[in-house]
């Protein structure tokens, strides 16, 4: 497991009294949780909990769908932006909060393309600029050796795992300030999974990362902070090696033991 010191770190962002509403139905239900400047927070609890529900909030995917509801707030730092807020841009939340998805999702695009695309949606034109950056987020995504030779070649034609890194070589090309991931390995074979958990934790030197994930030793190996999460209620947050080796609540303790969920 990662340690981390106790030593107050930066916050990055804190959901503050956050709920969510599917129309009618309370999926989150007033979550209070800060997000460590440039840690890896892991979101862990049973199916249907709000662990997915919760990350889609911080980059506003749920505003793609009608009578989705937020109340609460959750807090940007420095600046102090509150990125629920009605007046702030979803699209320009989107390029400082990108997100990797469960199953790898490369644009019917070339490799190269599928990197510069949030560059060209920023308006960046200039060639040598885009070049640049294209290969810095291919070397962050360890993907660079890999494909370096056969840039104008579909996204498609890439093996499983290497289509989830050039995902994530997609979300850093924007230079974002989180990543999200969920459960960015539950379609990939236990090859691909190491890989992609080593990236994530040479990552997050870089930028602050959040992830979903429903294997326990997943969140052990990678994470500095767990939250458990319950019924759309953030039952316990803390440190991960506090949660996985002596949690506060029994519930988080049935959790993590297997005796529920």
């Amino acid at each position: 497991m990662n340690s981390v010191t106790e030593a107050k770190t930066a916050i990055k962002a804190e959901v503050r009294d956050l709920s969510f509403h599917y129309g009618a139905f309370n999926a989150l239900k007033g979550i209070n949780m800060p997000v460590h400047d440039k840690k890896v927070t892991a979101l862990i609890g049973p199916s249907g909990c709000g662990k997915s529900t919760l990350l889609r909030c911080f980059n506003r995917m749920h505003d793609l769908y009608a009578g989705n509801r937020y109340e609460g707030a959750i807090v940007l730092n420095p600046d102090n932006t509150n990125l629920l807020d009605a007046d702030v841009d979803p699209i320009e939340v989107r390029m400082r909060i990108s997100m990797v998805f469960q199953k790898p999702n490369p644009f019917p695009k070339s490799i190269y393309e599928n990197v510069a695309y949030g560059l060209r949606v920023r308006g960046e034109t200039r060639r040598s600029v885009i070049d640049e950056r294209v290969e810095q987020a291919l070397h962050d995504a360890a993907l660079w050796d890999e494909v370096k030779n056969r840039l104008n070649e579909m996204g498609a034609n890439l093996s499983g795992g290497q289509q989830q890194r050039l995902c994530i070589a997609r979300a850093l090309a924007t230079d974002p300030e989180i990543i999200l991931f969920d459960e960015p390995t539950s379609a990939l074979d236990p090859i691909a999974t190491a890989s992609i958990e080593e990236l994530v934790t040479e990552l997050k030197d870089k930028v602050t990362i959040l992830i979903v994930t429903h294997n326990m030793q997943q969140a052990a190996r990678v994470s500095d902070y767990t939250a458990y999460m319950y019924m759309g209620e953030l039952m316990e947050f803390g440190l991960t090696d506090q949660i996985f080796i002596k949690p506060q609540r029994k519930e988080t303790e049935d959790y993590i033991t297997g005796r529920f969920g």
